[in-house]
This record gives structure tokens, C-alpha cells and sequence, in this order.
């Protein structure tokens, strides 16, 4: 049995792998904005009881994220892995109606991207770190995108989400060579074009086969893959 700690775990790709680690028989903390109205969460607590504890976590608030730490300590003197999934998308919330193309790109839009999708991620994986250190074998697991990849980006939309996963990529690169040195190894992972509210309707990948490969590469990890960029199947993706 593990401990896990999954953001953003309310919907979509964070949902199936709380679902996913609960029926493998770990302890996950499931982490959102608004807890209180998770309908999916709630179900899956009355089957898992014992297991699911949920945790209000907004990434883009430091008394947030400061909070949620110190509900896990609570409840857990370690933690396993750390499942940095909470993200946005343009066009797939309330968060951001407005499509990312030239002639339409806001600073404001922009720091809002960078805010959730890279600065979040990174300041949650810092206040989690002496409960991942205590653990053995500890994972940070950061869903990153194709994307991110300068080498495979090959289009002007979405500006800012793929400059917000390209700046994920840098801090957690940066965080891997700190945290190896205490035996944690963090990684990103390409989840795959998922069919979830984020990734739309034509998504070819369904949920359960994504989160089953982010999984099996999580349990599969060695400590000489620290800081590397992989897709859900285990493949190198170029920076």
C-alpha cells in the first residue's frame, strides 16, 4: 500500500488515477479546489472509506497549499508519490474562455498559465518535500505536454499553455537535481491527447489507459531517470 497525493484529482485524468490507485489498495489524499462539491470524489468515497481522504488544494494560493500540507501530516507520516496534475487549458474552463492566438494574447492571460501550470506545481512539490523525503523510493510525477516540447512545437495556438509547460519542464528538471541527492526521483510525464473536459471530444487516448501507463512508469522508475521528460508509454520526449 502506498500513499499518494493526487491535485487536481476532481475530474478527468486526476480522477482515473485516484480511482485506479484506489482499487490497487493505496491511501490516496485527493486534492481540489472545492472539495465539498466533488460529486465523483464523494462516490468514491463511500466505496473507499478507509482509503480517500479529500483535501482542499488551490495550487495559485500559498496559505492553500501551506494548509493542505499540513492535512496530509495529520494523517500520513510520509508520502509515496506526489501526483502534480492540477492544470488548465485554453477554452476548457471557466478559468480561460478566450482561445491563445496572435492578436488576442493578454499579460494577464499569461501569468494566469504560468501561475497554475508551472509556479503551482512547483511551490506544492517544494511543501511536500520533507513528507516525500521520509518515505522510501519517493516520485514526483508532473503531467507536463507535448506541448512543452520546443522540438515538437510546430503551431502558434495555445501560446501561453505550451510556454507554461515548457517553464513545468524547467522547474521540475531543476527540482530533480536538488531531490535526488534525498532519493526522490521526479519526472514528467506527456499524458497523452486524453479524452477528458481538457482534452476535448476528438482525443483518441481514453482516461483509464493513460492513467494505467502513468502508473505502471511511476512503479517502474529508476533513480537514473530522475529529471527526465517521458511520454505516458514510457517513451523520451525531446525538450
Amino acid at each position: 500500500m502506498k500513499r499518494i497525493l493526487i491535485t487536481g484529482a476532481n475530474r478527468g485524468l486526476g480522477l482515473e488515477l485516484t480511482r485506479q490507485h484506489l482499487e490497487r489498495g493505496d491511501t490516496v489524499f485527493a486534492a481540489s479546489r472545492q472539495p465539498d462539491t466533488a460529486t465523483d470524489l464523494h462516490q468514491l468515497r463511500s466505496q473507499y472509506a478507509d482509503q480517500l481522504h479529500l483535501v482542499q488544494l488551490d495550487v495559485t494560493d500559498e496559505a492553500s497549499i501551506e494548509a493542505a500540507r499540513q492535512t496530509v501530516a495529520g494523517l500520513a507520516d510520509s508520502l509515496d508519490v506526489l501526483v502534480n496534475n492540477a492544470g488548465i487549458f485554453p477554452g476548457a474552463g471557466p478559468e480561460d474562455p478566450a482561445k491563445q492566438h496572435l492578436g488576442g494574447l493578454t499579460a494577464a492571460n499569461a501569468l494566469t498559465f504560468l501561475h497554475v501550470n508551472a509556479v503551482g506545481p512547483l511551490l506544492v512539490a517544494q511543501a511536500f518535500l520533507d513528507l516525500l523525503k521520509a518515505a522510501t523510493k519517493a516520485r514526483i510525477i508532473s503531467l507536463s505536454s507535448g506541448q512543452g516540447s520546443l522540438t515538437w512545437k510546430a503551431s502558434g495556438e495555445p501560446y501561453h499553455y505550451s510556454a507554461s509547460k515548457a517553464a513545468l519542464n524547467m522547474y521540475m528538471r531543476a527540482l530533480a537535481a536538488e531531490v535526488g541527492t534525498y532519493g526522490v526521483i521526479s519526472v514528467l510525464v506527456d499524458p497523452g491527447w486524453v479524452q477528458t473536459g481538457m482534452g476535448g471530444d476528438t482525443a483518441m487516448l481514453p482516461p483509464a489507459d493513460s492513467a494505467r501507463g502513468i502508473i505502471r512508469l511511476t512503479e517502474q522508475l529508476h533513480a537514473e531517470e530522475n529529471g527526465s521528460f517521458v511520454t505516458w508509454q514510457g517513451q523520451p520526449v525531446p525538450w
